[in-house]
């Protein structure tokens, strides 16, 4: 019998030797093993992003930002952030759209602020960019992001702060000692497999590492993304999060380096099944979109959600309760946990992190069946 069903893991603090000039990660955070997914405040409204946060703040879990910056509105109840920066590096950009190490330090040092993750791509749209229509840029969204107002905000295909493997490990350390110290990683929706090697390399050969890798499925979505892209381009997020945690055994890495994991994860099996492949901890997107109530419209690109949770029409976003979705985010946490803690009394475990690939059994054929590890 497990008394709580709240499982939490570190993130941060490299039990490996330090290297030279490079600040470690001073300030690790106990994270629950399933929280919100990176979804921006201008992507979603005013009152969503409430909600979210009110229910991560009594929840006790983590909720993401995405790579919109962090809005007044992340602010209100002070639950735990964990900051995404993007190609347009909103929060802590230049007036031409660089990285400003100023305005980053500025933000990042906020206690509020638990990680920061560095997004290179997303499951929905891979290699893309992104752009938030001029209609959807308001004063507020302006204001946060650090864009004029009366135009589209586009994030780039592409970083401007590097453009090499070796680069972006640097940047990331960059970022983890402006920071003071706070666990740093990177998000990536898998492509061609050697780019992924690229990255696995300068890890070996550098010994610059982050303190996590969070790996987003194709299967991750938004009703904002172009259909081929949503539809075709990236890796499935089993086979990728495979990839990513076996490159990392194979260098001896993997007990360094914590890894995330997103794409269609809703229910409490899919938490087992995706620790179990080998991911420390989860993150959702849609699940906890609907329990702000999304109908899955796909009217996120043109204002018009009818349920108030992907518009910047106050005329829509106001009828979002954010008492009682605060409280549905927080229900749909716990009681998901409360079934991944059931799963694990049945299989004999205390953990989700003592799962494998053994404990997981699916057809091959209509007269075998094999596990994960076979």
């Amino acid at each position: 019998k497990i008394e709580s069903h709240d499982c939490r893991i570190w993130i941060g603090g490299d039990p490996g030797q330090p290297r030279a000039g490079v600040a470690p990660c001073a300030q690790p955070y106990s994270a629950s093993v399933f929280n919100i997914s990176a979804m921006s405040f201008g992507a979603l409204s005013a009152n969503a992003i409430l909600a979210l946060n009110q229910g991560a703040k009594i929840g006790g879990f983590a909720h993401d930002t995405g790579e919109g910056s962090i809005s007044q509105y992340h602010r209100v109840h002070g639950g735990d952030l964990i900051w995404e920066i993007g190609s347009g590096y909103f929060g802590c950009r230049t007036t031409d759209g660089h990285f400003s190490p100023e305005r980053f330090a500025e933000q990042a040092r906020d206690a509020q602020i638990r990680m920061i993750e560095l997004k290179l791509s997303q499951g929905a749209k891979p290699g893309h960019g992104g752009v938030l229509p001029a209609a959807k840029v308001s004063a507020e969204i302006a204001a946060t992001r650090g864009v004029p107002m009366g135009h589209d905000c586009v994030s780039p295909a592409t970083h401007s702060a590097f453009s090499t493997p070796v680069g972006l490990l640097q940047f990331i350390a960059r970022l983890r000692e402006l920071s003071g110290g706070k666990p740093t990683g990177f998000k990536l929706a898998i492509g061609h497999p050697w780019e992924w090697f690229g990255i696995a390399k300068a890890m070996h050969e550098t010994g610059l590492l982050p303190d996590f890798i969070v790996v987003d499925g194709a299967e991750g979505g938004t009703g904002a993304a172009p259909a081929e892209f949503i539809d075709h381009v990236g890796v499935p997020m089993h086979e990728a999060l495979m990839l990513v945690h076996n490159t990392l055994v194979g260098l001896n890495l993997r007990d360094r380096v914590r890894v995330g994991a997103a794409g269609k994860i809703i229910s409490a099996f899919d938490i087992a099944r995706t620790m179990a492949m080998g991911a420390d901890w989860c993150n959702a997107g849609r699940g906890f979109m609907f329990a702000l109530g999304c109908i899955q419209s796909q009217s996120c690109h043109n204002d018009r959600c009818p349920t108030g949770v992907a518009t910047q029409d106050p005329a829509r976003w106001r009828h979002l309760d954010v008492a009682d979705k605060s409280v549905r985010v927080q229900q749909f946490h716990d009681n998901t946990l409360k079934a991944l803690r059931d799963m694990l009394c049945a299989a004999g475990l205390e953990h989700p992190r003592q799962l494998g690939p053994e404990h997981i059994l699916r057809r091959v054929s209509p007269i075998e069946v094999r596990s994960l590890s076979a």
